[in-house]
């Protein structure tokens, strides 16, 4: 009988045990190897210690809220108690459950991966954060990736003993890319739930901790339902690991995603021409203030914090108020324009029409790119001519359509501009910017870049000059006749005789009655009083900048000038004549929270505190009885264009219209005791303008603006907008009480309009 043969199993299981501990062994040694070095550089101690990366700068308002940042990559990175805890158990419910049990590596999880194909991920969330940080994508090379994963558990390993497991969870989130510029967990609450992080609900917490496993793929703006469903596989991770109960999982996971995308770029959020300009005074600001190493900061990358004077809520109720109203009076002159044959200009030939078509094509961004590239003018023209596809703007929303370049520029054309600046007197604080109805289709600021004719809103500086300088009353009078300057006289080569608006004359006036008529005759006769080289001083003093010639023409405001400087001049009539300069910054700090730089505004005395009072009892004049008496009751000759009238204001206003010839510029210029307010409206070339004065004129096209923007902050309690009378100063000299004097003449010449030429 053959004997059977017996299997040596020791031979086998030698083998076993030898394959087994020698591939630990060698992993062992590639740890090693990799933790020397010699499997590619890790990070230093110093590089661990401050990690590279890019942080947004954060333009921070007045009441403390984020308006607008400055980034490469939008990142803002934030504390561990400033996140929800359904957010961190979503996250480790998740991503690793076992985060608080290992020092960096999971073996448990490796064991499994490797034994187990598709049973899961691997990779800790510190394994996570280590690639992100320092060893970068994963290699498709199979021995490149075994190394590159030997350096992330080194690196891990290092993060663990130099950060806590808290530190390690908030920096994973702030690295994370979420996608549509939301570059870590701030930036994604905020863009994708319009909210802060410790404001996100569990459902939210949950979509974003799905997004962590493949943001490109799971991008809720692209593929909603499978967004959905990643989210509800990590609801039930999170009540797998008994963080929300059964019954829980089973509502959150029947809820909508519920977006609210709030993009964060430059041309969407409050105040971006104000950003705009912020980022032209921070390049500045860069260059005198360079880091410890003598190097300059990169607002882009830095991760700056610039607190501003702008406060959030006003900021948000002017651009309401000026897209409101700007959509209503554009509805009025779209009609108007159907039967203007040279629409939408008015009073030119056809060459200027085309020479107006010709310098917007020039200035344009398509054909400045063309021209770098080198292009004929042949061939840039025959680009103009050619119809495409685009996106134009609209008041109902952005418009798809197919036009020529050069019919967009005409498209455009038909729109008229606005701009609306807020400062606070005693501080010069900037409350509010609006450099125009819609930033992403009109780039040019209204606020500080342009420079309009600003008419009969000038004239206050002359009546300035005349109380300031010879002690005039508000109850002077003088005779409303014409009144001539002779030619020679400051240098003017003929006589100036300038007309009153509605060409009536006769009787007295006082100067109250003047300022509230905007009658030309008073303006010339005050300027000749006191000279325009006093008014030009008194109007540099408070604070206009630009170049104003000393001629007698400036008494009806033949002067180009920009909206920050009327409104910042405005504000010393109501700080009691002492002008301080307008402040848009009030520090900065680096990433740390360090004090860079902090902020003191400059002041400087312009006129008398009398003389400051007694300008605003003449400007009160024009909301009592003159050009802007609409703001509280009565009949309005714009009609329906007077977007919200009636308005019914109760509380003193200090306030004056202005309109330039054939209704080219609309201004109103509106002060309360502790805020002034201006707003221009007009067209962007001065022959694009209403035909007639009823709507064309100041207190239709831009005092709505201005009263819709007050009756919204005054709604909000919080502000503290003043409803008081104006201070009065203490043993006040000047009479302005002009009930009892007596008048001659003819009823009063105060027209509605105001226009001045």
């Amino acid at each position: 009988m053959a004997k059977k043969k017996t299997t040596n199993f020791k031979k086998y299981i030698k083998w076993f045990w030898g394959i087994v501990l020698g591939g630990f062994g060698f992993l062992i040694l590639l740890f090693l190897f990799a933790s020397w070095g010699w499997l590619g550089a890790l990070p230093t101690f110093e590089e661990l210690e401050n990690p590279e990366t890019n942080l947004a700068t954060e333009v921070i308002s007045i009441d403390g809220k984020t308006i607008g940042k400055y980034a490469t990559e939008n990142r803002t990175p934030i504390h561990y108690d400033e996140l929800p805890q359904n957010l961190i158990n979503a996250l480790v419910a998740t991503e690793d459950e076992r985060f608080y049990e290992h020092s960096g590596i999971d073996f448990r999880g490796t064991a499994r991966a490797v034994l187990k194909p598709g049973s899961g991920g691997a990779s800790t969330i510190t394994q996570q954060l280590a690639k992100m940080l320092f060893t970068g994508r994963a290699s498709s090379n199979i021995f490149l990736r075994i190394g590159q994963k030997m350096k992330e558990w080194v690196v891990a390993t290092k993060l663990e003993r130099q950060y806590t497991k808290q530190e390690i969870i908030a920096m994973y989130l702030n690295k994370y890319d979420f996608l549509n510029q939301a570059v870590g967990i701030r930036s994604a609450a905020r863009i994708y739930f319009g909210k802060e992080p410790k404001e996100l609900k569990i459902e939210e917490s949950a979509m974003l901790v799905g997004m962590l496993k493949n943001s490109s793929y799971f991008n809720p703006l692209r593929r909603e339902a499978k967004v959905k469903q990643r989210r509800n596989v990590v609801l039930k991770q999170t009540n797998r690991n008994g963080f929300i109960t059964e019954a829980e999982k089973d509502s959150l996971q029947q809820l909508p995603l519920d977006i609210n995308y709030t993009p964060e770029s430059h041309n969407e959020g409050y105040a971006t021409y104000f950003r705009g300009h912020l980022q032209k005074v921070m390049r500045k600001w860069v260059q005198s203030h360079p880091k410890p190493s003598g190097e300059e900061y990169d607002i882009f990358k830095d991760g700056l914090k610039i607190y501003v004077t702008i406060d959030s809520r006003m900021q948000q109720y002017a651009e309401e108020a000026v897209q409101e109203h700007m959509a209503n009076l554009q509805n009025y002159f779209f009609k108007e324009q159907k039967r203007n044959k040279t629409a939408p200009f008015y009073d030119i030939e056809q060459s200027d029409i085309n020479a107006i078509l010709e310098r917007g094509k020039k200035n344009s961004d398509r054909y400045k790119r063309l021209k770098i590239a080198g292009k004929s003018e042949k061939y840039i023209n025959e680009v103009f001519k050619k119809k495409t596809k685009m996106s134009v703007f609209s008041y109902k929303g952005d418009i798809d359509t197919i036009m020529s370049p050069i019919d967009s520029i005409k498209y455009y054309k038909y729109f008229l501009r606005s701009g609306l600046l807020s400062i606070e007197p005693q501080t010069g604080h900037i409350k509010a910017w609006v450099g125009g109805v819609n930033y992403k289709h009109f780039k040019f600021d209204a606020v500080e870049q342009q420079k309009r004719q600003v008419g009969s809103t000038f004239k206050p500086f002359v009546y300035a000059t005349a109380i300031n300088q010879l002690k005039l009353s508000p109850c002077e009078m003088f005779p409303n006749i014409p009144y001539t300057i002779p030619k020679g006289k400051y240098g003017i080569p003929e006589d100036w005789t300038p007309e009153n608006s509605n060409l009536k004359y006769g009787g007295m006036l006082t100067l109250k009655d003047g300022l509230a008529g905007s009658i030309n005759t008073m303006s010339a006769r005050l300027i000749d009083m006191v000279t325009p080289e006093n008014v030009v001083r008194l109007a540099k003093a408070a604070g206009i900048e630009s170049d104003v010639p000393a001629n007698p023409s400036i008494a009806l405001g033949a002067v180009d000038l920009s909206l920050l400087e009327m409104v910042s001049a405005y504000s010393t009539f109501a700080n009691r004549g002492l002008r301080v300069s307008p402040m848009i910054i009030t520090r900065i700090e680096d990433k740390n929270g360090t004090v860079l730089e902090e902020f003191t505004p400059q002041t400087k005395e312009v006129l008398s505190e009398e003389s400051a009072y007694v300008v605003l009892n003449l400007l009160e004049g024009v909301t009592q009885s003159g050009s802007g008496v609409r703001l509280r009751s009565g009949w309005s000759s714009g009609g329906d264009a007077v977007t919200g009238f009636p308005y019914k204001f109760t509380n003193a206003i200090a306030g004056k219209t202005g309109t330039t010839q054939n209704q080219s510029d609309g201004w109103f210029m509106g002060i309360v005791p502790n805020l002034a307010t201006g707003v221009w409206t007009g067209g962007e070339d001065r022959a694009t303008h209403f035909a007639g004065i009823a709507k064309g004129q100041g207190a239709t096209m831009s005092l709505p603006s201005w009263a819709l923007y007050m009756q919204k902050c005054y709604a909000d309690k919080t502000l503290k907008i003043s409803k008081e009378a104006f201070e009065k100063p203490d043993n006040l000299s000047i009479n302005i009480n002009c009930k009892d004097e007596k008048k001659e003449g003819d009823k009063k010449q105060i027209p509605e309009e105001d226009t001045d030429f």
